[in-house]
């Protein structure tokens, strides 16, 4: 179990990164879902003993994360949002020399690791090629590759499907579901699908604040039967905007299409739609 408890954080210029952040998160999947700018990355950050937190605990078991930062450091696999590589090494190399900054000295055992992690994440084929010469997909699961050395019982992934392609993403997605059974997993991303996808828990975070949590399913059939739309002109967003409780707007079959919640049916023109997690999320960061 990790336990966050009333987590702050701001940083010189005066930006309030995390106000009171708190959370319990079980093993499985969980989803950090959030716009660019809300605190994500701050979180994942902190909980990986690249920074401090300027008040709050973070627990993770017994270990004290803020004065056990070398003892958390043991159990963390951590893959960020800005994964970079050496180009011209290949990834086989790179794993060799990764398992022994973490303590796999010996060499017929770290090559029964690293061809194994090569196997789990498909890439044991392309062991050979530069790491410059890998598709995104490819170097987020030589990615999560990395973070596996060790046997890790806590993994932050932060932003890691953004910029790959529909494929790339869906064998991204199955590696983590494989992983994730018996650890923590702790998925960072402003993607709803990943989430619906992939999590039975999760919490949205915004400005800051920790503004919805549970499970998505959960959290969508709280949400059934109060959506409704409706195909207004550009020029009438704003109306609608103060008149009701704005969901979301978007172009759609090129008119603008609008979103509210109200529990009951509105008139003028609007149809009732099926709730999903967008739904959740966008009426929680507007």
């Amino acid at each position: 179990m990790l336990r966050i408890s009333n987590l702050s954080k701001t940083y010189p210029n005066g930006v309030k990164a995390l106000t009171d952040v708190t959370l319990n998160i079980s093993n499985g999947m969980f989803g950090l879902l959030g716009p660019n700018g809300a605190g994500k990355s701050t979180l994942m950050r902190t909980i990986a003993t690249l920074q401090d937190a300027d008040s709050g605990t973070i627990m993770f078991g017994d270990i004290d994360v803020a004065k056990q930062k070398q003892e958390l450091r043991k159990v963390l696999g951590y893959l960020p949002q800005e994964f970079g590589v050496y180009p011209k090494v290949s990834a086989e190399e790179m794993l060799h020399y990764i398992a022994r900054l973490k303590g796999v000295a010996n060499d017929k055992e770290r090559k029964e690791l690293v061809k194994a992690l090569l196997e789990q994440v498909n890439l044991y084929n392309h062991r050979n090629k530069s790491l410059g010469g890998y598709s995104g997909g490819m170097k987020q699961r030589f990615g999560i590759a990395q973070a596996l050395i060790g046997n890790p019982k806590l993994i932050i992934v932060d932003e890691p499907t953004a910029g790959l392609d529909p494929a790339e993403r869906l064998r991204f997605n199955n590696l983590l579901s494989e992983i994730g059974e018996n650890i923590v997993i702790i998925l960072s991303t402003h993607l709803v699908d990943d989430v619906s996808e992939l999590c039975e828990d999760m919490a949205i975070i915004a400005g800051g604040k920790v503004v919805q949590r549970g499970n998505p399913e959960d959290l969508v059939l709280g949400l059934e039967n109060k959506v409704w739309s409706k195909r207004v002109g550009k020029d009438e967003v704003s109306r609608y905007q103060s008149e009701y409780k704005l969901i979301l707007a978007k172009l759609s079959g090129g008119s603008m299409k609008v979103f509210i919640n109200s529990d009951t049916d509105p008139g003028n023109g609007f149809k009732p739609e099926h709730a999903t997690l967008e739904d959740i999320y966008f009426s929680n960061i507007s």
